[in-house]
Order: structure tokens, then sequence, then C-alpha cells
């Protein structure tokens, strides 16, 4: 029977630990992330709350929109809650009945509007837009007043 030290023991139990970490993780380190929190809202931009969510199973979708620059979208709806992000350029959301109007910059985030008729305006730049929906399978994500085109 072959006796070990305890020293012998311990140096053979770390490198077998330390083979197996280094097995299980490759070349990659692991590294926490930055977190930086662009929007939090229970409202939109208008000061409207957000009341529910839509009933049924959960889809998200995210849209990248490009906005021609001297532009008008159509007077629309969104039938839930979703969110935007300015990724370049400038954008005027108007809300239709209110008549409040906010202005959005590059690296801003916004909280849309629900069933509140509004549309968006570019100025001199064209804009672009990553935008969230959090909605359910088969429902528009934007609804056209009547009279209105689609808005994409």
């Amino acid at each position: 029977m072959i006796r070990y030290s305890t020293a012998a023991l311990t140096v053979i139990f770390a490198a077998a630990s330390l083979s197996t970490t280094f097995a299980q993780s490759g070349t990659a380190k692991v590294a926490a992330a930055q977190r930086e929190v662009l929007l939090q809202a229970d409202h939109a931009w208008n000061g409207d709350a957000y009341t529910q969510y839509p009933k049924g199973r959960p889809e998200l979708t995210m849209l990248k929109l490009t906005l021609a620059p001297h532009s008008v979208l159509p007077w629309h709806t969104h039938p839930f809650p979703n969110a935007g992000y300015v990724l370049s350029g400038t954008l005027t959301v108007h809300d239709k009945v209110s008549g409040k109007t906010k202005v959005f910059h590059q690296g801003e985030a916004f909280a849309e509007t629900v069933n509140d008729v509004h549309r968006g305006e570019t100025g001199d730049e064209p804009v672009v837009l990553l935008v969230t929906y959090a909605g359910t399978p088969g429902e528009a994500t934007s609804i056209p007043v009547k009279g209105e085109q689609k808005e994409y």
C-alpha cells in the first residue's frame, strides 16, 4: 500500500482541481458585465401610466427603424407597452389629443404610449431607432389611425 503525506495529497488534489477548472473554462475569461439602465418606466413619455400587459402568450419584438430626414410618420397607436432608443438623429414625438410634444436625441431612451394617437417627426438628418415591443403573437405592433397609411 502506498502512503502519501498530507502535503503530497494537498498538491495532488490542487493539481486535479486546477486541471478540471482549465478544462471547463477553456480560454474564456469569466467577468461581470457592466450595467447601465437606459430606461425603467411605469408610464409613457406623455405621463400616461401603463395599466396592464396584453393577455396571452408573451412575444417580444425588436425593430430597427430608419426614418428619412424631414419626414413625418402617420398617426398611429400601439396596443401594448414598448420602448425606443435613438441610435442616431433627433426624433420629435407628438401626442394628437393632448398636443404634448417631446424631443429625443441620439443616446436617449423613451417609453412609448399605449392606445394614444401619436406620431414621430424627423429633423435635418435621418433617425435610426431601436424599438422593443412587449406584445402577443399575431397582434400588430403599430396600428394606423383610420385613413392613415401603415407606420412601417
